[in-house]
């Protein structure tokens, strides 16, 4: 590593700094509980708190380290908080912390094998391990027709799927030659907006997008699917994809994939599972009958980003023939032809979705598993589900709550017996505790809490703390006499 005094850092200069930031976010780690769970800055107090131009000339690590105490902590929605139980958890942890960090320092761009062959090589490798790890079905391995990619997000995911979906009921032609028919695809009303997202990006349309239906325990209903694609290739128009999710945002529901499975192979769509969030839990062997019905898909995605100690952004997706992912998204201009992809012996993951370059995720993921091992991957998914699975008792014997939907894994859906806008209220009372953080949703029409266990560093004391504060609030909320 060589020098330019004055504008470069030197080797020692880099090393002093990076030490330093690596005991802030420790620092950081360690006093995280102190902090708000959920940023009280207004809308551009951040921007009022910056110069309006950038600096002539450089400034001491010192001064910048610094205004990450006095401008940036104070805008954090402090998302590894034991105390955040928002949405779905981002855990990080310190493996893959470093993982970033490896990864950041080798500055890989791994379009090609060629531009890295460690890059792509533990990738495939990682992903491999992955299907083992979680239970998945062989198919979805690099050693026959399938194999696994890292996307940024299960919202990448589903696009490449839909977009392999469209080019197969095409006959691989509209790549070519655009959109000239009246395509169609399935999810439930519970689904995640990813899904609106991609058939407006892939030219489907949202008019095209068929809400399925759900019953009690808001999971997809396989008779109203099938009737809607009956209905669709009635009118002339060409049902092409199903997107089937294993634990919903909403409520962590699971639509039933062999059913759903069965009627994509009587018409011939393809089936893509998002298990984005329960995913995860299959790397214990009492969760994995959320697989069911796998054996059958075209593919599948799961994060862990969300729920398995790996930094933002890491989403596992899966494809039983990868043959028709790869005629979807290859494009080969002259400046990128080499040897090695012209022998046909490698992967070229610049094929398998939209960006052409790429990061090394995989080095993150490698990290994880290594430090914790399948066992401690397994403790981790399980100490969550236990204290979810405790919060669901005291709301089901709680007279003053109840319960709303099935809670299997971590995610616990529930509502004070009072009106939707004491909930409201009531969650606006908890949050503004800054001690612990939930968010919202609406089953049936109800204003819905939702508490989701996930954090790296939650423990039982931080669900007591959420309950109790919850019925303190409630109980000062409620009117008396």
């Amino acid at each position: 590593m060589t020098s330019d005094p004055g504008l470069h850092m030197t080797p020692e200069e880099f090393r002093r700094a990076g030490y330093a930031a690596v005991d802030w976010v420790a620092r950081y780690l360690e006093e995280i509980e102190r902090f708000p769970v959920l940023s009280r800055v207004e809308p551009g107090e951040i921007r009022a708190r910056l110069p309006a131009e950038p600096p002539a000339s450089g400034e001491p690590w010192d001064a910048i380290f610094g205004d990450l105490d006095d401008v940036i902590i104070p805008g954090i929605t402090h998302w590894q908080a034991p105390g955040f139980f928002g949405y779905f958890p981002a855990n990080a942890s310190p493996p893959a912390v470093l993982g970033d960090l490896v990864s950041s320092g080798l500055g890989v761009q791994g379009m090609l094998w060629a531009t890295s062959p460690a890059c792509t090589e533990l990738e495939t490798h990682v992903l491999d391990w992955m299907v083992g790890l979680l239970g998945l079905p062989r198919r979805f391995a690099s050693n026959g027709a399938g194999g696994g990619v890292i996307q940024d997000t299960a919202s990448s995911a589903t696009l490449c799927a839909l977009l392999a979906a469209r080019e197969q009921a095409s006959g691989y032609a509209t790549n070519a030659e655009g959109v000239d028919r009246r395509f169609t695809a399935y999810t439930s009303v519970h689904a995640h907006s990813s899904v609106e997202k991609a058939v407006a990006v892939a030219g489907i349309g949202r008019g095209n997008l068929r809400l399925i239906e759900c019953d009690d325990v808001f999971a997809m209903r396989p008779d109203r699917l099938e009737a809607a694609i009956r209905e669709d290739a009635a009118a002339g128009r060409v049902p092409c994809f199903v997107s089937a999710t294993v634990g919903t945002t909403s409520s962590s529901a699971v639509d039933p994939v062999p059913a759903i499975a069965e009627i994509c192979a009587r018409h011939g769509l393809w089936l893509h599972v998002d298990a984005a969030y329960a995913g995860s839990a299959a790397v214990c062997p009492e969760f994995r009958w959320i697989n069911d019905g796998l054996e059958r898909a075209d593919s599948y995605c799961c994060n862990p980003h969300k729920w398995l100690l790996t930094n933002f952004d890491c989403d596992c997706f899966y494809v039983a023939d990868r043959a028709s992912l790869i005629q979807t998204l290859s494009v080969l201009p002259e400046y990128l032809r080499n040897q090695a992809t012209e022998s046909g012996a490698v992967f070229d993951y610049r094929d398998w979705h939209v960006p052409l370059g790429r990061r090394f995720r995989a080095l993150k993921l490698w990290f994880v598993i290594r430090h914790y091992g399948i066992a401690g991957l397994q403790r981790h998914i399980r100490h969550h589900v236990e204290l979810a699975q405790a919060f669901t008792g005291w709301v089901a014997t709680d007279g003053d709550f109840e319960l709303m939907a099935p809670a299997p894994l971590s995610l616990v859906c529930f509502r004070h017996r009072g009106d939707d806008a004491f909930n409201e209220r009531l969650l606006q009372e908890v949050n503004a505790t800054g001690k612990v953080f939930l968010t919202h949703t609406k089953l049936n029409g109800r204003f819905v809490l939702r508490l989701a266990v996930g954090g790296t560093y939650t423990e039982r004391r931080h669900v007591e703390l959420a309950w109790r504060l919850l019925r303190e609030t409630a109980a000062a909320l409620a009117p008396t006499g």
